[in-house]
């Protein structure tokens, strides 16, 4: 099952040529997720063919930078006639402000706008195997990160094992896979403990959006597969990191070492740094094992595999 994520907007609050402010794009299968909808995002989506067929927009917090992309993107696809509802999460106590999003330029899109308020520890999405988690993050607005986490995997089905019990190859199979013990003719009961291993995980993915570093990010991102965290300077200026509450690359590398994450992926890059995102790259990497930390440019796209 494909898990793919497109960098659709890497930059910080002012947009560059290089760099367009924040949006991450998430397909899951028939799934496609928006995390954040920068000015501009509508045509990032264009230019990257992503496709405009979006269930779902988590909003980490309403500053321009993430937000200002949604009354276009919404105008856009009630031009292209949508008729499915599209959901818009948003830290709770903002559903108002992007209500008035919504409808800025005086009318409202023909298709189901559903505007949801979510606490961090919410469930902002269930889904059948997976779900997308909110989690309080520390910035100079009211704000949430977001985990994609899927559900457990069944353990791997051990066939030599299952042929040596004397299990025929057939629908006696398809039952100890799914848990099912089964009885063979000569009245023996083969239980699935003895030919499917141990569950395997599933994968997980976390946002951030704008934060400093932040204990419950950590906790969000524990094992995660991809880590998107924000590292909007180097650490010469970490000063001005921690006034405008953001993270440094060494601050967003030490949480993925806390959180034990696969690979971080550094974005709101400060326009400082966009033509040359080397220093934060390298800040990164110097904490967190080599190029397992990257700077994404606009348009990057990441496979996430299923840990093994």
């Amino acid at each position: 099952m494909s898990l793919c994520v497109t960098f659709l907007g890497t930059g910080g609050a002012v947009p560059t040529t290089q760099r367009n402010t924040s949006s991450v794009f998430l397909r899951r299968e028939g799934d496609r997720f928006l995390f954040d909808c920068g000015e501009g995002t509508q045509r990032q989506m264009m230019r990257f063919g992503t496709g405009f067929a979006v269930s779902q927009i988590f909003v980490t917090h309403l500053h321009g930078d993430h937000t200002l992309g949604i009354p276009g993107l919404l105008q856009t696809m009630d031009f292209n006639e949508r008729t499915e509802p599209l959901a818009i999460h948003v830290p709770s106590g903002r559903q108002t402000a992007i209500e008035r999003l919504v409808g800025a330029t005086g009318t409202r899109p023909d298709f189901p706008v559903r505007i949801h308020g979510v606490d961090g520890g919410d469930v902002a999405l269930e889904a059948d195997d997976y779900e997308v988690r909110a989690f309080e993050t520390d910035h100079d607005a009211r704000s949430v990160g977001y985990a994609l986490v899927e559900d457990e995997r069944k353990g791997r089905f051990d066939r030599e094992r299952a042929e040596e019990l004397g299990v025929p190859v057939g629908p006696k199979f398809q039952q100890l896979h799914a848990g099912e013990p089964v009885e063979l003719d000569d009245g023996t009961v083969v239980e699935p403990d003895q030919v499917v291993g141990a569950p395997r995980p599933g994968r997980r993915i976390v946002y951030t959006g704008d934060t400093r570093p932040a204990a419950a990010t950590a906790e969000a991102a524990a094992g995660a597969d991809l880590l998107v965290h924000d590292a909007t300077f180097a650490s010469d200026n970490a000063d001005r990191a921690d006034r405008t509450a953001h993270s440094t690359a060494a601050g967003a590398a030490e949480i993925a070492n806390r959180a034990g994450a696969r690979r971080l992926a550094l974005v709101h890059v400060s326009s400082r740094y966009a033509g040359d995102p080397t220093p934060i790259e390298s800040e990164a990497q110097a904490v967190f094992e080599g190029d397992r930390a990257f700077v994404p440019d606009d348009g990057d796209e990441v496979d996430v595999p299923f840990p093994e």
